[in-house]
């Protein structure tokens, strides 16, 4: 799989109330039908498989380098579901649902300071959202890579995360594209973390690859993958090639890849309508400070009906909600009467 970053300039966002004419990435039937689940992958070789994913995910470059207004949404909604999935691998019970409350009913300052008041669940959705907010130079820092494993459970000294991420650095600087994706998990095993660790890193690290300013949480998501084994202690040496992983591995993670691509393409799509609904309806709206609420909207997966806008009275900002979902350009998302949740 050959996936190179292009040097293109960032797209200009529309303005204010016009909706993107840039075509919408469409994936052709054929890539669909080509992607194999996890019941499909026996008989394929490791080079087919590879060919596939890099298809799927020049389709997905196409649709980040887009830079629409609704991306920030996009990528909080796709940071949601890998939480989801990584919850319940963690054998927690709590679903999108739950763990969008967690954060967004907590106080902003646990939410600043990552407070354990926001339980693991919570943490977790923080961890996932790091790295579809954070910019992609940033991630693999070691003090963004301290943050993120305290988010997921894990205690680590500052030996740890020097040593890992001078193995990302080795990983990201002299691995091809399928060894990256391998290494990835390579490294989480060789320091005794577990998958959704190796997952976060792979989408990571794929983001610097490919030359995005944010990252796009994809394999968090993808239940195909299952849990990891026990974690290993693996050579310094193969981080680089990922040659402590046979094919049949690289065909699964490849696979699990590519599935993710489609399934975020999927969801950029349906969004699209629904951001243009939004943007369709911004000009009719009278209410101070409409605009900034409008703008939260594009840019993340939801927001309290108490959010703190500036200009914007908290009756003022429910009766704009109402108004929102009167014209079917935002959704309320929680179902209950009270502490209310909306997003596109």
């Amino acid at each position: 799989m050959i996936l190179r970053p292009k040097s293109s300039p960032r797209h200009h966002a529309s303005l204010a109330g016009a909706p993107s004419t840039a075509a919408i990435a469409l994936i052709p039937g054929w890539l669909r039908r080509a992607v194999p689940d996890a019941q499909s992958l026996a008989g394929k070789d490791v080079e087919d498989v590879a060919l596939t994913a890099g298809a799927t995910f020049g389709a997905l470059d196409a649709v980040v380098r887009r830079q629409e207004r609704w991306a920030g949404a996009w990528r909080h909604r796709l940071a949601l579901a890998a939480a989801a999935v990584t919850a319940k691998q963690a054998g927690r019970v709590e679903d999108e649902n739950a763990l969008r409350d967690a954060v967004l009913l907590a106080r902003s300052g646990d939410i600043l300071s990552g407070s354990t008041t926001l339980g693991p669940a919570g943490l977790l959705l923080l961890a996932w959202r790091r790295l579809a907010a954070r910019p992609g130079d940033e991630l693999l820092t070691e003090k963004n890579l301290a943050a993120v494993l305290e988010e997921f459970g894990y205690a680590p000294d500052d030996e740890v995360v020097s040593d890992l991420a001078d193995d990302l650095r080795q990983l990201g600087a002299g691995a091809g594209t399928v060894g990256m994706l391998i290494g990835a998990f390579t490294v989480a095993e060789r320091h005794g973390l577990g998958r959704a660790i190796g997952t976060w890193l792979a989408d990571a690290l794929l983001a610097q690859r490919l030359g995005w300013v944010h990252a796009v949480p994809l394999l968090g998501a993808e239940a195909g993958l299952g849990t990891s084994a026990r974690p290993r202690r693996l050579a310094a040496s193969s981080v680089a090639t990922g040659s402590e992983t046979d094919p049949e591995r690289a065909k699964s993670l490849l696979a699990a890849q590519a599935r993710a691509a489609l399934r975020a393409i999927d969801l950029f799509t349906e969004l699209e309508r629904r951001a243009e609904k939004l943007l369709g309806v911004a000009p009719k709206l009278r209410a101070k400070a409409a605009d900034a609420v409008v703008e939260k909207l594009l840019s993340d997966d939801a927001i309290v009906a108490s959010e703190k806008i500036a200009g914007m009275s908290d009756r003022g900002l429910r009766r704009l909600f109402d108004r929102l979902v009167e014209l079917g350009a935002v959704r309320e998302l929680s179902g209950r009467p009270t502490f209310r949740i909306y997003g596109i």
